[in-house]
Order: C-alpha cells, then structure tokens, then sequence
C-alpha cells in the first residue's frame, strides 16, 4: 500500500468519523406551534408520586410539533426513579422523541429493589433479568410499577433538562399521553395504562416541564 493510498484510507475513515459523530449530536426538538404551547398549560397538574392521568379537557384540539401531528390521550404525570436511558438518532421516531426514560415507581424505585435486576433498553424496549434468587418483587408488580417512556420535549428547554437526565435520579414530570401522526401516514400511538406489557405498551409521552 503507498502512501497515496494510506492518506486516502485515512480521509474516509475520518468522514465517517464525522458522519457517526453528527449523528449522536442531540436532535432538536420539534418546533411547537401556538397551540401546543397553550395544551401545555393546561397539562398534567396535580402533585404526588407515581404516575397520574387525566382526561382531556374539552376544547383541547390537536396541536402540531414540527412535522408531526399530536392528538392528545390523556393528561400525565408522574414522579420516579429513572432505572435507565437509551438516546435514538436513526430510527423512524428519533426527529419526535429522542431518548427514551425507563422509570420506576413504588417499590420498583427503591435502590433495593432495582439494583437487584440487571436493567438495558434497546430498540425502543425496556428489558429486565434476575439471578437466581429470582425476582426482588412479583413480576406482576414489576410490571405494574415501572415503563419504558418515549419521551418527547415540547420545547428547547425541557430537551436540555432531559439530556441531563441519568439512571438513578428521581423525576418529575408532566405533559400528555399522545398519538402522533406524520403526513406519510406514520403514526406512533401512547400506552393509557400501567398494568400492560409486551408490544405497544410503551407511554409515548409529550414532556411539558421536567423536575
């Protein structure tokens, strides 16, 4: 190999360098129109631990996030442990949500109880493993008391509060269960309860304010 062909190999290999690195640089967050700022007011009051949902009040349309088309569900929030993130820039949903929170409530954000399962997330999934001791509490209520969240900032500041977030902080946040719809015909729909599992029962959740 001469030394043409070395600055050659070096040259791709630093545009790729470049490539990977701009894309693990944080997606901005969609820009909101008017009418999301104004949902954002009204979403998610109220105080407490764990997850709280509300309905949605009359007169609430839709409202737009850049490209995407949110239709409120269902009112949300909630105060918990983060057992873990995973940040996305490739696939279909990373220019809506770009980071993912598992979050754990009751006893499932107790240190004892989440150091004792080895916790990942990947392709948009939370996963969970025990020794075999087996589980620290009932599956049952490891399912019921923890979720995989795709998180969407409504504006700069709660995507800047979100990249700070890190695994083993307490949360709170608040915002709306949604459905959000691209002109294409794509469409990415919110879990409204806490007891499922398995496909589909991920929460697709706008993030308003975060604490």
């Amino acid at each position: 190999m001469n030394s043409r062909t070395v600055w050659i190999v070096f040259a791709l290999l630093a545009a790729v360098f470049v490539w990977i690195a701009a894309g693990r640089r944080a997606t901005p967050p969609a820009a909101p129109d008017a009418d999301a700022l104004r949902a954002c007011a009204l979403a998610g009051r109220g105080g407490g631990p764990g997850p709280r949902q509300t309905d949605v009040p009359q007169g609430l349309g839709n409202f737009r996030l850049g490209d995407f088309t949110i239709e409120p569900l269902a009112g949300f929030a909630i105060e918990a442990t983060v057992l873990g993130r995973e940040d996305y820039r490739f696939d279909a949903g990373a220019a809506l949500s770009p980071v993912d929170l598992a979050l754990g409530w009751d006893r499932m954000g107790e240190p004892a109880v989440y150091r004792a399962l080895d916790i990942d997330q990947s392709g948009r999934w939370y996963r969970y493993r025990w020794g075999a001791g087996g589980p620290p509490i009932e599956v049952a209520e490891i399912i019921r008391s923890s979720a995989n969240m795709h998180m969407i900032p409504a504006d700069p500041g709660v995507a800047a509060a979100l990249a700070r977030v890190r695994p083993e902080q307490r949360v709170r946040l608040r915002g709306w269960l949604v459905e959000a719809r691209r002109a294409d015909g794509w469409q990415w729909r919110s879990s409204l309860s806490r007891e499922d599992s398995g496909g589909g029962s991920c929460e697709l959740v706008v993030v308003c304010a975060l604490e």
